[in-house]
């Protein structure tokens, strides 16, 4: 799967994110102060500006998922979410990312640096990856309503 990663912040924990997404298989795009190389169009490395480019690439067919981080994971969930076809879910737990990919069919992941500890973030990457999107007509009817909001649908 192609995963773009942004954080505003080279701490610990994005780089083992980063780290854990590749072992897992994952081609990762680095974006913000992950950024190995200074790509044309990468933009600032800030949280808006780094989680409204890994959130573009989701939106743009260029990536499948996102994970957007800063310190709270608040500023890049609000970020990722103006980005028409985006749905990011701040998770800072494993239920919460399960539920997420199950009854919201999040496809960007936001997670705070402060507070998120290594085995912590890999309970949630877990959950994220092993949750399915409903097929629950409530739920599929939620996700459609959130497609009309944001005019992508």
């Amino acid at each position: 799967m192609r995963i773009a990663v942004s954080s505003d912040m080279d701490e610990p924990v994005a780089r083992v994110l980063v780290y854990e997404l590749r072992r897992r298989g994952h081609e990762v795009s680095a974006y913000g102060a992950l950024r190995s190389e200074d790509r044309e169009g990468a933009g600032r490395p800030d949280w808006a500006w780094s989680a409204a480019a890994a959130a573009r690439e989701v939106a743009e067919g260029r990536a499948d998922q996102a994970v957007v981080c800063c310190w709270t994971g608040t500023g890049a969930s609000i970020a990722a979410n103006k980005v028409p076809g985006v749905r990011a879910a701040l998770c800072t737990d494993a239920y919460t990312a399960n539920g997420a990919r199950q009854w919201n069919d999040a496809n960007v992941l936001a997670v705070g640096l402060r507070l998120t500890s290594e085995p912590l973030l890999k309970e949630i990457l877990d959950a994220w990856f092993a949750g399915q999107p409903s097929a629950d007509k409530a739920d599929l009817a939620n996700i459609d309503h959130v497609r009309e909001i944001d005019g992508a649908a």
